[in-house]
């Protein structure tokens, strides 16, 4: 249980250290410690040292060291740290990357420069340390004292010598003045003769005055300037201290003053010559102690400043290894930011970038920018190949695309899945995908009819799509490519319905033409038959008279068939002037009014004059053929059974929506069959007798009078009937000469029509 706990302490810990350490939080934190440390270490070597010592006493060696290992390491990691910081913040206001060479090199030459200027500094310090504490010892200080004094008991003993030969002399004096007074002219030779018997240099009998002024009576080898005036008063004051001779400094002398003792205000000055190197060793081991004594007391502060030049050489060493190391990483890093300058001037697309080569040639720097540049000059070549062929190949494309979208054929192309890649506006049209985009898309997903014809061997074919809006008829071809397929197809529905109505129209010609003429006879024949033997057969007159009307009914039907054939074959050019198209409405909708009164029939609007360019009696021909379509609907919905909860109504608008004159009829009827789209096609029809022209006539009316006619889904069931006209161009037919009917019929004759919506 113990290293379980210890492993999900650790792990956490890990993870913590990993987060600051990516998150460079972690630096920052040693940045603060490093700098509280040294703080905290500055603190304690003031403290430390600080505290009063006796004059002479040093710091150990191992406090030294200590001192000065505490006070380096934190201040290099605290310079280390800050650099560091300097460095990712000069890195990242040059947008050269985060830093990490300039840090590497940092603390890579802070650890070479560091180590051994602090393994030095302690060496050096220790060193000093163990001079100091020999030249400062006890014994050194000893033998110098010892020496220094050696030679000032040799310059005493000299001086104490040269006394008491001045005071022996003062004595001789006292007795030869006894006998002979001073002026006698053979003392001067007496005083000469104690001179050189004793050894002395100089002699002189001087006097004092009270003002201090001195007098020279008698002499031997004296000169003036001899006696010093200042000098000679502070030996005065000797000698009132009672003192029997005293010292007068001179220059290369040792001079020695004494009172004569009969003779009250003169004294006796003798010297003695001493060589000048005496003198000076003697001033220089004065000299010596003194300076050394003074050292002694200097030992703690020059161990200190010793210690502090140390450590501020140091850190000098330190820092300008950091500085080095920041330099070094500029020169390093100037060819990669000019490198990261070229890539991102090639990304914006400037491939003209180019790296000034910096260094010599040989350079691995200066080969890696020039391999950068030819790289650069390579890709500009090449991408100015490539915008050539590029606009090559847009050329085409627009090329393509504008033939594309101007030919009426659809045109898709296909990879080698059965996925789309290409297709024109036409193709989208014709497909009924509209603005929906199809790209991308399997064929299957757009076109079930085209994915199964693609998936055969044919490549032509006339293939049957199936629509929100019907039954279209497509003359597919299929051309295959390396990677895939192309299909171009062309709408001919209304080609094939246009085909098969010439074809019937030139078939209802020659049926009219064959069937009409036997009729007239044959209708003729039986009305004979029965005017002149009616009344003569006796057997079963009943019979006979059914059987000569069945004729004559037959005859009168296919009369009217064959008349409707002739009137879709040769249907009369329209005639074309303003009339008014509500009117024509209101007289096709009271026809079937009149007729079905169980209908409700209504016209929006119920009054008005609403005038078009038409031709009257086709125009009325069309609406009056469209209401009995909704008559028989109706009345084909009740035969069946089948509600409606709207009941049984036709409604009839008129009304202008733009440039266009509509006319929009609803029924309530039974709908349009499933097949609607060849609905207006003729001899299509589901009637027992119905002919399947009304619509077909219907149709080509609309057309003659420049519309558009289209069966819709009446919202609640039924059927909805949609006529536009364009008003504009109908008035401009207006202005030609009327063309009079092929056919020869009035307004109202009336066509048999094709079985209801």
């Amino acid at each position: 249980m113990q290293f379980a706990d210890s492993d999900l302490i650790e792990k956490p810990r890990a993870r913590w250290l990993a987060r600051e350490k990516e998150s460079g939080r972690i630096y920052d934190w040693a940045t603060i410690g490093s700098g509280v440390l040294l703080a905290s270490t500055l603190a304690l070597s003031y403290t430390m040292l600080s505290r009063e010592a006796e004059p002479g006493s040093m710091l150990s060696p191992p406090q030294i060291a200590l001192l000065l290992i505490a006070n380096l390491v934190p201040a290099i990691a605290l310079m280390v740290l800050l650099s560091r910081k300097i460095a990712r913040a000069r890195a990242v206001a040059r947008a050269i990357g985060t830093g990490q060479l300039h840090t590497r090199l940092v603390a890579l030459f802070s650890v070479i420069a560091a180590v051994p200027t602090v393994i030095v500094a302690i060496f050096a310090s220790l060193l000093l340390q163990s001079g100091l504490e020999f030249w400062f010892s006890d014994r050194a200080r000893g033998m110098l004292e010892n020496t220094v004094q050696l030679a000032q008991s040799t310059y005493t003993s000299e001086v104490n010598r040269v006394g008491a030969e001045a005071v022996t002399m003062v004595a001789d004096f006292s007795k030869y003045l006894g006998a002979k007074p001073m002026d006698n002219p053979r003392f001067d030779e007496y005083l000469a003769f104690q001179t050189y018997q004793r050894g002395l240099n100089e002699a002189a009998i001087i006097a004092i005055s009270q003002t201090g002024q001195v007098t020279i009576s008698r002499g031997v080898n004296y000169y003036d300037g001899l006696i010093d005036q200042s000098r000679l008063a502070q030996a005065l004051g000797q000698l009132r201290g009672q003192t029997q001779a005293a010292e007068v400094v001179t220059q290369g002398r040792i001079a020695v003053i004494t009172p004569l003792t009969d003779e009250p205000g003169k004294y006796l000055f003798v010297s003695r010559q001493v060589s000048d190197d005496f003198r000076q060793q003697i001033e220089r081991a004065t000299g010596v102690l003194s300076d050394y004594r003074g050292l002694l007391e200097r030992s703690r502060s020059n161990q200190l400043k010793f210690n502090g030049a140390l450590l501020a050489g140091a850190l000098i060493i330190v820092a300008l290894a950091i500085f080095t190391a920041l330099k070094l990483a500029d020169r390093l890093l100037r060819p990669v930011e000019e490198l990261v300058d070229a890539a991102g001037r090639i990304e914006e697309g400037d491939l003209s970038a180019r790296v000034p080569i910096i260094g010599p040639a040989d350079d691995e720097i200066a080969t890696l920018g020039t391999a950068f540049n030819r790289m650069t000059g390579r890709l500009q070549e090449q991408t100015g190949a490539l915008m050539a062929a590029n606009q090559q190949l847009d050329t085409r494309r627009a090329f393509i695309e504008a033939v594309l979208s101007s030919v009426t054929a659809g045109v898709i192309a296909l990879d080698g899945k059965g996925r789309v890649l290409l297709t024109n506006r036409s193709a989208e049209t014709l497909l009924r995908h509209g603005d929906e985009n199809i790209e991308g898309r399997e064929l299957a997903e757009v076109s079930t009819e085209l994915a199964e014809f693609l998936s055969g061997e044919t490549r032509d074919a006339d293939v049957l799509v199936h629509s929100a809006e019907g039954q279209r008829t497509l003359a597919v071809k299929r051309m295959r490519y390396a990677d895939g397929s192309v299909l171009t197809f062309d709408d001919i529905t209304d080609q094939l319905s246009d085909q098969r109505r010439a074809a019937w129209s030139d078939i209802a010609r020659r049926i009219a033409h064959e069937i009409k003429n036997p009729l007239t006879p044959i209708q003729l024949a039986a009305e004979r038959l029965q005017r002149r033997y009616g009344e003569e057969v006796a057997s079963d007159p009943e019979t006979f008279t059914r059987l000569t009307d069945t004729i004559i009914r037959q005859v009168a039907d296919l009369r009217r068939m064959v008349d409707e054939f002739s009137n879709f074959a040769r249907m009369p050019k329209p005639v074309f002037r303003e009339e008014n198209v509500h009117e024509i409405a209101r007289a096709a909708l009271f026809l079937h009014e009149v007729a079905h009164p169980g209908i409700s029939f209504s016209l929006d609007p119920p009054s008005g004059d609403i005038r078009l360019v038409c031709d009257r009696r086709q125009l009325s021909q069309a609406l009056t053929n469209i209401v009995k379509n909704a008559v028989e609907a109706i009345e084909l919905r009740r035969n069946r059974g089948e509600p409606n909860p709207d009941g049984d109504r036709i409604d009839l608008s008129v009304r202008r929506e733009a440039d266009q004159l509509v006319f929009d009829l609803t029924d309530t009827g039974v709908g349009l069959p499933q097949d609607r789209e060849r609905l207006m096609e003729p001899y299509m029809t589901t009637r027992i007798r119905g002919t399947g022209l009304g619509l077909a006539i219907v149709k080509k009316i609309v057309e003659e009078h420049l519309g558009e006619i289209a069966f819709l889904d009446r919202p609640g069931g039924g059927t909805r009937v949609r006529i536009a006209f364009d008003a504009d161009r109908l008035e401009a037919l207006a202005t030609e000469e009327p063309q009079t009917s092929l056919a020869g019929r009035g307004e109202d004759d009336e066509y048999d029509e094709e079985e209801p919506s």
